[in-house]
């Protein structure tokens, strides 16, 4: 620089030549230049500067002319974070006289922030007077950016293998220079940033694993060899520590080899499998001492244990066990292919199951078992394990087949006698429809029973049950009106735990429990959409459904069901499915009311009066003519139920040997039966309101229990409750 353009207090007075070329050098650079006054105030900024910052075309800074502001005036235009370290680096350069460097953020024109690296040299003339100070700023915003990113990456690798216990570790193979992470120092027992040696880690390793730690590393020295084992450290406290450790070898940049991989602190699951091992170990043997036959399979029924008592049940060790070629041949042939169909039904739906069949012992004879068995499932939902439990059930057996042969005799004594089960009369209309009973029982088929309230569709239904081949089994009757909507879903078909709120455990439904055996639908009537839906399903496919379960389960169940209401009109008016009545009403039996049976009502009454006499304690001589014909005069629109609760009311309030029954006990109607249907449910609704409150108040306002009014009137509880409801009847008014 032309030393002329200086004045004696080192400040540019005019632009000489020179000067106006070291501007016009200072904009074409790729990068952000000035320079400034010996005192360090700064005179000019090139153009890229000028546009960085905003600044106008005739902006002093932007022509090189002195603004007289001091050397620190555009500090402010530093980010406050990086204001302090520049005043120290531009005040040791002033001081000194001496170039420097130093970082910060600068704010552009829009108010923005990006990374400067500044660097500023002294201009000396010849006699080694100062000049001016000269600098670039370059951009280094993207090396900042870069750097806070492989710092996040480092932080988030060191977290990683902190959380993970996984250290790394390598070894250049030229050098034999061990070096490992700061997490792997910590996990052989260091501080973080202990420079790694061979002694270092030979040191801690258990001494039982010391030759195997030295081979491995020799190896990896050698040829930097891949490898994968497991080793012990002894720590200095006496505990002990599981490694995993794993390498594989790579080549960097400069072409030299190197061992790298990672340690992992596996100490827990070393633990936790150790636990497991004794737990199982802990089951074993506590199979060993279930008083069950309990074998465990594989996925595809492969034997993996079987425990002590199964094996002294079938008189072989664990090994003979392990080497039988098929299950099926402990069971007796009979029940070889139900066995082998539901276990191969359970594989495919990957269901549990239970079954009852007969396995041999050891030493030749068949016991019967209850076989139960139950899928265990990963977290994905395979199936890993089958646990099968078979329970000895042969006194059970023993007990039913003693039974069956008891009810078997005692119905053939019950058909030597006047009465069909507990059907009483023998008119012409009854006698009609035990004939119809006789013949449907020996099938299978699905029969609709129809008829008035009280009229014993129960007692016909149990009749054809008891008359059946299915007699030994079980019949559940089930009052479709008495269980609430949202209940009978449940009732029907069961559900699974957890299928909704209070469905705490497994529950099986009526037609599970009546499987291999009769159902009886009462009131059928009365079934929502969706369930008559679900019914049409059982009747079609003969599988049911859990509520909260896809999986289908079959059924052997024959069903029998019956309806006081007219299923025609139901279909009619859209409330009953049309497919339902055919599949239901395969053979329809009809139940005569008892204003139809007159010829009935004296065998009724007198079997009615010896039942309640001999359950009171009463015995009656003979029976006013008087209320025989008011009997037979009576339309009874309860039928034979309302027959009953007068004779047992009666009975009850009677204190002599003859048997008569006020006339005002027996509400008169119409000598016709009304040809209107509402009048006449108008009338039985009353009668029926009538004969509630009477129980009730008979039985001190008491539903259940063997005084109950339930009891009296012959029917469940949960009936009576009901139709109480129903009713409006206030039961509270006949508490005592």
């Amino acid at each position: 620089m032309d030393v002329t353009g200086v004045n004696v207090n080192g400040v540019l007075h005019h632009q000489s030549p020179l000067e106006a070329q070291l501007q016009a050098t200072l904009n074409i650079i790729p990068g952000h230049a000035w320079y400034a006054l010996p005192n360090g105030a700064l005179t000019f900024v090139n153009q890229r500067s000028a546009n960085y910052l905003g600044l106008t075309k005739d902006h002093p800074l932007r022509i090189g002319k002195d603004t007289g502001a001091a050397w620190d005036s555009h500090i402010p235009l530093l980010h406050e974070d990086d204001r302090e370290e520049t005043r120290r680096v531009w005040s040791d350069c002033l001081r000194t006289g001496c170039g420097g460097e130093v970082s910060f953020r600068v704010r552009n024109a829009v108010g923005e922030y990006r990374w400067f690296l500044s660097c500023a040299e002294p201009i000396r003339a010849a006699n080694g007077t100062l000049l001016c100070w000269v600098g670039v700023n370059i951009d280094i915003e993207e090396r900042k950016r870069t750097e806070a990113d492989l710092r996040r990456s480092q932080a988030h690798l060191t977290d990683a293998q902190r959380l993970s216990r996984t250290g790394s570790v390598g070894l250049k193979v030229s050098t034999k220079q061990l070096f490992w992470s700061d997490e792997a120092a910590r996990i052989y027992g260091y501080a973080p940033g202990t420079e790694a040696t061979a002694d270092l880690v030979l040191q801690r390793v258990h001494p039982d694993d010391v030759d195997l730690l030295k081979n491995v590393l020799e190896r990896a020295a050698q040829g930097g060899s891949a490898f994968d084992f497991e080793h012990r450290l002894l720590m200095p406290d006496g505990s002990i520590k599981h490694l995993r450790s794993l390498s594989h070898s790579l080549i960097d940049e400069a072409g030299n080899e190197e061992a790298v991989g990672a340690i992992m602190d596996i100490t827990e699951s070393k633990v936790a499998e150790k636990r497991l091992q004794q737990q199982e170990t802990e089951l074993r043997q506590m199979l060993d001492f279930a008083p069950q036959l309990v074998a465990v399979y594989g996925a595809n029924r492969e034997r993996l244990h079987v425990n002590r008592i199964a094996l002294d049940y079938l008189g072989l060790s664990f090994e003979e066990w392990m080497q039988t070629s098929e299950q099926g041949e402990f069971v007796h042939p009979d029940d070889r292919g139900r066995d082998r169909e539901s276990f191969n039904r359970a594989l495919a739906t990957r269901s549990a199951y239970e079954l009852e069949l007969r396995m041999r012992k050891g030493d030749g004879s068949y016991r019967w078992l209850l076989v139960r068995l139950n899928p265990v499932r990963d977290d994905k939902g395979e199936v890993r394990r089958w646990y099968v439990a078979c329970t000895d059930i042969e006194d059970r057996k023993q007990a039913e087949e003693k039974l069956q042969r008891e009810n078997a005799a005692l119905r053939e004594e019950l058909d030597q006698s006047s009465m069909f089960e507990e059907i009483v009369g023998s008119s012409e209309p009854l006698r009609k429809v035990l004939s119809q009973v006789g013949k449907v029982a020996l099938s299978d088929s699905t029969v609709l029973i129809l008829g008035q309230t009280g009229t014993g569709k129960e007692l016909i239904a149990r009749a054809i049950h008891n008359r059946s081949r299915r007699s030994g089994r079980a019949f559940i009757a089930v009052n479709c009106g008495a269980i609430p909507t949202s209940l009978i879903a449940s009732e029907l078909f069961g559900h699974e735990k957890g299928a909704f709120t209070g469905a705490i455990q497994r529950r099986l439904g009526r037609f599970e429990a009546a499987n291999g055996g009769t159902i009886f639908l009462d009131e059928v009537g009365d079934l929502p959409p969706d369930i008559q839906i679900a019914l049409l399903r059982v009747l079609q496919e003969r599988e049911i459904e859990r509520v909260g379960s896809d999986n289908p389960i079959p059924v052997d169940v024959r069903v029998l069901a019956a309806t006081h209401r007219d299923l025609e009109k139901l279909v009619s008016e859209g409330k009953f499915r049309e497919d339902l009545l055919y599949r239901l009403n395969v053979v329809p039996i009809t139940m005569p009311p008892l204003r139809e049976r007159v010829a009935d009502i004296p065998i009724l009454v007198e079997y009615f009066i010896a039942r309640f006499g001999k359950k009171m304690g009463k015995k009656f001589q003979t029976i006013e003519n008087r209320t025989l014909r008011l009997m037979q005069d009576y339309e009874w629109p309860g039928n034979v139920r309302e027959l009953q609760n007068v004779i047992e009311r009666a009975v009850t309030l009677s204190d002599s040997g003859t048997f008569a029954v006020d006339e005002a006990c027996l509400k008169r109607g119409p000598s016709e039966v009304p040809h209107s249907s509402a009048a006449l449910n108008g009338v039985l609704l009353a009668h029926e309101k009538e004969v509630i409150e009477t129980a009730l108040a008979q039985a001190h306002g008491r539903i259940s229990g063997a005084k109950g009014a339930a009891a009296k009137l012959g029917i469940p509880g949960s009936t009576l409750e009901a139709k109480i409801k129903r009713l409006g009847i206030d039961k509270y008014r006949f508490k005592s």
